[in-house]
């Protein structure tokens, strides 16, 4: 078993930030918006320094979680993206959908949504299998 590995962690965080930042910027960016009925002025009146932040702490909580996961199961290369991948797909994306059930969010939002959640996960699975 392994030790806990700050730098993989912290990667592992930062990778599905930066999957994020290409989510919602370049490849879902406008589509999202409309889907969550957001306003150009609606996303401008956030305070994003401390969105961004608080994201990168939940992301380094998530990474952190899986981190411990995968040493403490000693996870084959295979089985840590299983694990990464797994978790998003049927631990975070049906949380998501049950919230999203009585917010009202549209099928677009959800699969976006859900969509950035497995992505990141297999990209926070990937750091890992790096820095293993």
């Amino acid at each position: 078993m392994g030790e806990f590995n700050f730098l993989a962690v912290a990667l592992g965080a930062l990778a599905f930030f930066a999957v994020g930042m290409l989510w919602y910027g370049v490849l879902f960016g406008k589509l999202w918006q409309r889907s969550a009925r957001l306003t150009d002025e609606a996303l401008q009146s956030g305070n994003m320094p401390l969105i961004f932040a608080l994201t990168f702490l939940f992301e380094l909580l998530i990474a952190s979680t899986l981190w411990h996961g995968i040493e403490r199961s000693g996870a084959s290369d295979r089985a840590t993206m299983m694990m990464a991948v797994g978790f998003g797909a049927t631990v975070m994306v049906p949380a998501l959908g049950i919230h999203y059930l009585y917010l009202r969010k549209t099928l677009a939002h959800f699969l976006i949504d859900s969509g950035h959640i497995v992505t990141g996960m297999a990209a926070m699975g990937g750091v890992f299998l790096l820095l293993r």
